[in-house]
């Protein structure tokens, strides 16, 4: 038995909680390759490692000193390794790196935080230090290149027993660091537990398994205990936060179960991620997520439908300009384009203009403001009446539905409605389904 435990920031923030890791690990010594994050907050005060990192690098390319932020971040490890009691001496690893910030990539500056989280884990548990930079890789399309990745995980298993490795990176074709995106140390423990065989991938955070809604909108919501990789990567892409929305891909083709523990409660059931489908039950959804801050670029054309090449050069138009497309609902004679405000900013007035030349629409317009809220559930599909109570409960709370969107694998039902009423949509259509929820 093989399983991978990745620890997140909120588990690795003090020395308090490297102990509580220790007796996590020493609990079940089938816990065999440890992936480490940066120390995230100890509170709400605090701050995260990783942001420290990623000012201070922005002062010194400013030429700003940021000698205040680069201390905080070394105290914080220092404190660590006072109260976990190992002897270690990171000062030359710290010095190495913020000697010369600016002329380091700031990818490299941020991978530093699980760098040194990793290595004093490490220390604690007697256990051996891979770096990521040795066992994985980018390929010159920035994705990682499998054969040479799985190759070195590989002789990494066959040569360590029990190893700790940085979470968050790997290098890229000319040997420089390179970082996935935040979170991306569940990415990380998804690649190592691929590469070892693992028969469990353990991802420990500060909950206690997944969440059927966000608790800061409704108070107590359930648990969910199993649910399945296609529901899981639904929910991660459509805004839930407690796993990084690529880290199911890796373990998915090898079957590779995911769980989801609570380090301070490590006795708490968590959540089972499984590959195959749940068996049937009264549970009609499995959750309720959303995103705000999305636009929809409005284009009227009589006849769009007979215009062969008109969804491609209205894709060609957002492919110049850098935006990326979320959704894309259609009639017969419009078109909506939902996509990220934030990429747009700067960027509309073009965008309308080079619609109208390429594309020759009746109109072009652009409505800001937008949320996305999304259901998710294996239990919806081929279920009679789901759709209609989502949309009972929104109109009850006289939220006016812009938009709706439905999957093909009838997984998930999309609405697209105004950001002020985000936190009551999401709470009306989570206590409708509360019942069996």
């Amino acid at each position: 038995m093989i399983k991978v435990s990745k620890f997140g920031g909120s588990s690795l923030a003090s020395g308090d909680r490297f102990l509580n890791v220790r007796e996590i690990l020493n609990s079940d010594l089938t816990r065999r390759y440890i992936v480490a994050s940066a120390p995230g907050k100890v509170n709400s005060f605090d701050t995260k490692v990783t942001d420290l990192l990623y000012l201070a690098y922005d002062l010194e390319v400013n030429n700003i000193n940021s000698d205040d932020i680069l201390n905080k971040v070394l105290k914080k490890y220092q404190d660590i390794i006072s109260k976990v009691g190992v002897e270690i001496d990171l000062d030359s690893e710290f010095e190495e790196f913020t000697k010369n910030m600016a002329n380091e990539s700031k990818d490299y500056i941020a991978s530093r935080g699980e760098y040194l989280n990793a290595k004093i884990l490490a220390k604690l548990l007697g256990y051996e230090f891979v770096d990521a930079k040795e066992l994985i890789f980018f390929d010159k399309k920035g994705n990682i290149d499998d054969k040479k990745t799985y190759t070195a995980i590989n002789e990494m298993k066959e040569k360590y027993e029990f190893a700790v490795i940085p979470g968050f990176y790997g290098v890229n074709i000319s040997g420089k660091v390179k970082t996935f995106s935040r979170g991306g140390g569940d990415l990380t423990g998804s690649i190592i537990a691929r590469g070892v065989g693992a028969d469990l991938y353990e991802n420990w955070t500060d909950v206690s398994g997944f969440l059927a809604v966000d608790p800061k909108i409704v108070p107590k919501p359930r648990e969910v205990r199993e649910l399945t990789y296609r529901e899981l990567r639904e929910l991660s892409y459509a805004g839930a936060s407690v796993l990084h929305s690529e880290a199911i891909l890796p373990v998915q083709s090898a079957g590779i179960p995911i769980q989801i523990k609570n380090t301070f409660m490590p006795e708490d059931e968590g959540t089972m991620i499984v590959p195959y489908e749940r068996k049937k039950s009264d549970i009609e959804i499995t959750g309720v997520t959303g995103k705000k801050e999305f636009a929809v670029i409005n284009i009227e054309k009589i006849k769009m439908n007979s215009d062969k090449g008109f969804h491609r050069k209205v894709m060609s138009v957002l492919e110049v300009n850098d935006v990326t497309l979320e959704h894309m609902p259609s009639s017969i004679d419009s078109l909506s384009l939902i996509v990220p405000s934030s990429q747009i900013i700067g960027k509309a007035d073009t965008i309308i203009s080079e619609l109208k030349t390429f594309c020759n629409p009746n109109k072009v317009t652009i409505s800001y403001g937008i949320a996305l809220i999304t259901v998710v559930g294996q239990g919806m599909q081929d279920r009679v009446g789901t759709s209609a109570k989502i949309f009972s409960a929104l109109g009850e709370e006289n939220i006016n539905i812009k938009m709706i969107i439905q999957g093909a694998s009838e997984l998930n039902i999309i609405v697209g409605i105004l950001e002020k009423d985000y936190d009551k949509a999401i709470s009306a259509i989570y206590n409708v389904f509360a019942k069996n929820v």
